[in-house]
């Protein structure tokens, strides 16, 4: 858990207001679950809220008093040395607080001790005033611009919400407190990192000299209950009959590239794609910061590593690449191609590593080869085109196409096959794909899923494979539609 241990002592946040706080904050147990009374201004969640007509002085006093009781906290316990799990460490130290509080000689409320009591556990073993945030399941991603500009998406849509931190030092420590988890520094040296939560979710952090109006933050944010592919043919993102296609796809070793924009989700497909390899095959994951969650028991997971103070001992994806064709993988997934590594992935894919699976971000199938082509020649080596295409078109079997519509919807647009190289241009045709119909009242993009009428040219090998597969799914037909 974050800021475990002895030495998280940064100032506690300005406590939110209750106008327009989300719902779903941390646990009460630390207070007693004690239920709370009617209209008394307590989050759903447990989390206390500020009332309204709390004036600027009474917010400076409170703050002043979370900041006394949170010191007396780290010198009286060694957080470290303490044992049990979340919801046992909260209720233990929870207690403790309360006896500071008592002590202090200030006249608190029911609803102030108890928001006094949350808002010190949250500065203790999490990220303070972002922890009602994280508690909110409906919220997807969360984007701090500095200590008192904190946004929220909500259902594909941006809000800003009353959550604060008190300053730019408050904001540096809840950065600190992630980064560290995993190993990382943000400093004036290095002012730029990525990371992740305990839960996978993404994280970025930029600060100053880089970011003019102060520590800037982006929690790209992974459910606790991942998306499976019975939640995409629910949500309509792909048919029972693309998902089929795409499991034999993987079940024969396929080699599959996965295209999109940003946010469009083509880390989850990854994921659930990932999810079809069988269970008896050694898997290498290469990511920036991991952030996938295979089922399968034989996994080696690899993360890049940031140059140390002298800016050296820098770890890339494309070293571990490289150090991974020694591990005798099975399958290789690589998060994301984004530089040189492009080059090393294609020639795995083209010596005996079938079955590898990356991303790369494109707007199109057809963007993609162009982008491919682009990040091979950042390699360093002066390759022709027709020489890149033609490793891309042997490399290269399936491109699944993920998207990101108007109004936050994302779906599966395409699966397109990779048949080969006429003259100096690769073929590819459409097996699948989404075709738009209109937009609905709310801004939403609907559309529906249709069967080209193509049927790939690896049907043998996908029936070598054992796949069943029924020929009707390739016949051209609508296979799903959104609602008007």
């Amino acid at each position: 858990m974050f800021g475990k241990g002895p030495g998280s002592t940064a100032p506690p946040a300005a406590p939110p207001k209750a106008s327009n706080a989300p719902r779903g904050g941390p646990s009460s147990k630390a207070s007693g679950g004690i239920p709370s009374p009617k209209g008394s201004g307590v989050s759903k969640g447990g989390t206390p809220q500020q009332p309204k007509n709390s004036s600027r002085a009474k917010q400076d006093a409170f703050n002043e008093l979370k900041t006394r009781i949170h010191r007396k906290l780290v010198e009286q316990l060694d957080l470290s040395s303490l044992e049990g799990n979340d919801d046992q460490l909260r209720s233990m130290v929870g207690e403790v607080v309360n006896q500071l509080a008592e002590r202090e000689d200030t006249l608190l409320s029911y609803n102030e001790r108890k928001r006094l009591v949350s808002e010190v556990l949250d500065e203790t073993f999490g990220l303070g005033p972002l922890e009602v945030l994280l508690a909110d399941e409906s919220i997807s991603d969360i984007l701090v611009n500095g200590p008192q500009h904190i946004f929220v998406e909500r259902g594909g849509k941006l809000e800003k919400t009353e959550i604060r931190f008190r300053d730019n030092a408050h904001l540096m420590h809840a950065i600190d407190k992630i980064v560290s988890s995993v190993g990382r520094r943000c400093d004036e040296v290095s002012p730029m990192v990525d990371a992740r939560l305990k839960d996978g979710s993404r994280v970025n952090a930029i600060i100053p000299p880089l970011a003019i109006d102060g520590p800037s933050m982006s929690i790209r944010r992974f459910g606790t209950d991942p998306l499976t592919w019975d939640d995409y043919i629910r949500f309509k993102s792909c048919s029972p009959e693309m998902c089929d296609f795409l499991k034999a796809c993987v079940g024969a070793h396929l080699n599959i590239l996965i295209v999109g924009g940003t946010g469009s989700g083509k880390t989850t497909l990854l994921n659930n794609l990932s999810s079809f390899i069988s269970f008896d095959e050694r898997i290498v994951t290469i990511e920036d910061a991991a952030e996938l969650r295979l089922r399968q028991p034989h996994v080696v997971r690899l993360e890049t590593r940031p140059p140390n103070l002298e800016g050296k001992g820098a770890i890339t994806i494309r070293d571990l690449l490289v150090n991974s064709l020694r591990m005798r993988p099975d399958r290789i997934v690589v998060g994301e191609c984004r530089g040189g590594e492009t080059l090393d992935m294609l020639q795995a894919m083209n010596t005996g590593h079938d079955g590898s699976l990356t991303t790369v971000h494109a707007n199109s199938t057809r963007d993609a080869v162009q982008r491919v082509e682009t990040m091979v020649m950042m390699a360093g080596f002066e390759l022709p085109v027709r020489a890149i295409r033609q490793q891309f078109a042997s490399a290269i079997h399936l491109i699944v196409q993920a998207q990101r519509l108007t109004g936050g919807l994302r779906k599966i647009t395409t699966i397109t096959e990779v048949q080969g190289m006429e003259g100096d241009i690769i073929t590819m045709q459409d097996i699948f794909k989404f075709e738009t119909l209109g937009t609905t009242h709310d801004g939403k993009i609907h559309g529906q899923l249709v069967a080209t009428g193509l049927r790939p040219g690896f049907l043998d090998r996908l029936k070598s494979h054992g796949a069943d597969i029924d020929m009707g799914m390739f016949e051209r037909r609508v296979l799903c539609r959104d609602e008007d």
